[in-house]
């Protein structure tokens, strides 16, 4: 009235629905058969059409680089996020030439840890804060790669351990949770899980597992995520 908006009726009572429809479960290996993704795929802030394909080779899905690293805006990945604090993500890559590809556990440009295959090798780089290094690579044959993702709350490792357990002794974690990264089978390296987390990196969007490719493109044949025993 007398230019104001004006609230219409609210309706007291609705018809309740006949049955509960709940969204299917997502299947914990993606082939990427289907014509699009499903519901449980997110990207950071967008995913330009030109970015992905599931036509291009049927039956995997196949990245184009956007952008050339993942501690900016503007990059392409795909992924999931991480529903339970023990699980583990497989993957099989199929680089392409010259590519640069992996998989990364992801909170922000400024906070994620990459497994990433470029130029026969694998390699762990880590992001945290202002912070950029490599902290393993291992040579890998060409041709398609099993790359895993095991993330667990049991017995881990001291917060100065990035390796194989060798490190000193008696020493309590701090850490939420210990990464282990492996590129064909071979553990790269497992590192402390508090760099990826919300009360290190803030936010509240919590972790996505992903695939990337930031240079060239690359093409994943499956992709899966499952809990693993502990909490």
């Amino acid at each position: 009235m007398d230019g104001w908006p004006v609230a219409g009726p609210v309706e007291e009572r609705h018809p309740a629905p006949a049955a509960w429809h709940p969204f299917p479960e997502a299947p914990a290996r993606d082939h990427f058969d289907g014509e699009t993704l499903a519901p449980c795929w997110i990207s950071p802030r967008s995913r330009p059409d030109g970015s992905w394909s599931l036509t291009e080779r049927p039956g995997r899905l196949t990245l184009h680089a956007t952008g050339p690293t993942l501690d900016r805006p503007g990059h392409t990945f795909i992924g999931r996020r991480q529903q339970h604090h023990d699980c583990r993500v497989t993957a099989r890559l199929e680089p392409g030439p010259s590519s640069q590809a992996g998989l990364s556990v992801r909170m922000d440009e400024a906070h994620h840890y990459d497994l990433e295959v470029s130029d026969g090798q694998a390699r762990l780089i880590a992001r945290i804060g202002p912070l950029r290094q490599c902290v393993a690579q291992h040579p890998v044959p060409p041709g398609p790669l099993t790359l895993a993702i095991d993330i667990r709350t049991r017995d881990i490792l001291p917060p100065s351990v990035t390796g194989p357990p060798a490190g000193p002794v008696g020493v309590e974690a701090r850490g939420p949770d210990t990464i282990a990264f492996s590129a064909g089978g071979v553990l790269l390296a497992e590192l402390d899980g508090r760099y990826v987390s919300t009360e290190v990196a803030t936010g509240f969007t919590g972790r996505v597992i992903g695939m990337y490719v930031t240079e060239a493109s690359a093409s994943f044949d499956w992709f899966e995520y499952a809990a693993a025993g502990g909490r």
